[in-house]
């Protein structure tokens, strides 16, 4: 049954998306991150959803007489550079048989950005992507977090198989950058019902990411609290809020789940951990060897036998940091850090020149919000192999198209400001003109006093 109202609502889906392209965005990004189809357990749990959501977008594209514009940023530039650099990569890949699935799964996902940028043009927009986005991941936080409650903490929480959230670790990191989008749609939101739905949200999300049993979650979570509370508006009661609920929510965790969180500093004695310093050692080999990387997808026995200082022990990188290392080497890391140096620019200057303006306190709320899910990215993307997922490829989309918005906001206003000071000559009837003004009159109404 689920198989046929997927069904029916996706393939339903495309009249639309050809009379209104931007509708094949929001639904490419919610089959994309959400994966609704690994919900069901007939024909449309192995069906080509996105590939449908997108053709149909670019057909759209194309006939569409809605504004599109593509913002040329120096983020949108890097962007463009980097993936660039992915292909040339590709060419010269260690195993291109491991390389090629995740080459093309990057490049689809990479072009819906770029359509998203180039169809996406108003607040409106903006507002929907955000939405999608945390409705999307916040489906599984809720379902993980009503199930941590039930066996109280006792298992541990998955995401949707086939996804890049499938792992525990992986869905406990994109619970947590989740929270922060929530709380900007709470802040925007003015129906009573949907704040407290929201908030309720919140909380089941935090649960489902300790139920993870993720320590690289648990480390992201503690970062992502510190700068949720600097960014708040009102930090006395965010604090008196965290210090309250936080030592709640830990303590009603089993022991075991203590256990594994206190492991951290045992390190070394950790397999796991031990396993993740062998997987950087391999990365940094292999850049060392080859500039170009090794292509995507260097975990294999052939490529550990030969970098590995273990070669025993196969595993992915585990960070998108050595990850994106290991297969596009130093260039390719330095793009990786400069995009993301770039976004988190973009999003201080919307906070700087968007502050105080009480048309733009929207922007100023979701470029705030967007740091604080970042700082997640970062901090947790240091132990998970998340260089290529989805969410903060939006969120940049975010970024950059608020910016746009911003920027013509703020040059209208001046526009405005500049006509109202500008000295205004006025020449009707019981108002005498200047004597520069009559001067002139006179001069040209009598040639012979040019002289």
């Amino acid at each position: 049954m689920r198989d046929i109202i997927l069904a029916t609502f996706l393939f339903g889906s495309v009249p639309f998306i050809l009379w209104r392209p931007a509708i094949g965005v929001f639904l490419w990004l919610w089959v994309s991150v959400m994966n609704p189809h690994r919900l069901t357990w007939g024909f449309a749990y192995d069906y080509s959803f996105a590939q449908l959501i997108a053709i149909a977008t670019l057909v759209g594209l194309l006939f569409s007489a809605a504004p599109k514009r593509l913002p040329v940023t120096p983020v949108t530039v890097v962007l463009f550079l980097l993936i660039v650099w992915m292909n040339v990569t590709t060419l010269f890949c260690l195993d291109i048989d491991l390389s090629y699935p995740m080459w093309e799964r990057v490049m689809k996902i990479q072009l819906m950005i770029f359509v998203s940028l180039y169809l996406l043009n108003s607040k409106q927009h903006i507002q929907v992507l955000v939405w999608v986005m945390a409705g999307s991941v916040a489906f599984f936080g809720v379902k993980g977090g009503l199930f941590t409650l039930r066996e109280e903490g006792e298992f541990r929480v998955f995401g949707p198989q086939g996804s890049f959230i499938e792992e525990n670790n992986s869905l406990a990191l994109a619970t947590i950058m989740t929270v922060p989008l929530l709380y900007y749609l709470f802040l925007q939101s003015t129906k009573r019902w949907l704040r407290w739905g929201l908030l309720a949200t919140i909380v089941l999300c935090a649960f489902s990411a300790l139920g993870s049993y993720s320590r690289g979650g648990f480390l992201a979570f503690g970062a992502t609290l510190v700068f949720f509370w600097w960014k708040g508006r009102r930090k006395l009661i965010t604090g008196f809020a965290l210090a309250l609920l936080v030592p709640v929510a830990i303590g009603f965790m089993p022991e075991k789940w203590m256990d594994r969180m206190w492991s951290i500093q045992q390190y070394d004695q950790d397999g796991s951990s031990m396993g993740r310093i062998n997987a950087w050692q391999v990365a940094i080999n292999v850049a060392n060897d080859r500039p170009l990387g090794g292509g995507f997808v260097i975990e294999s026995r052939s490529v550990f036998d030969r970098y590995a200082p273990d070669p025993s022990v196969i595993r992915a990188a585990h960070s998108i940091y050595f990850q994106v290392l290991g297969e596009h080497g130093y260039v390719g890391l330095a793009l990786f850090l400069l995009l993301w140096i770039l976004v988190w620019r973009d999003a201080s200057w919307i906070i700087r020149n968007s502050r105080s303006r009480a048309g733009l306190q929207w922007a100023h709320d979701l470029a705030r919000m967007i740091q604080v899910s970042l700082v997640a990215y970062f901090v947790g993307g240091a132990f998970l192999s998340l260089a290529y997922y989805d969410v903060p490829y939006n969120l940049l989309v975010a970024l950059v198209l608020t910016r746009v918005l911003v920027e013509k906001e703020i040059k209208a206003l001046r526009e405005k400001e500049g006509a109202s000071e500008r000295p205004q000559v006025n020449v009707s009837e019981g108002v005498e003109p200047s004597a520069v003004a009559r001067t002139r009159f006179d001069t040209q109404m009598n040639p012979d006093r040019r002289g």
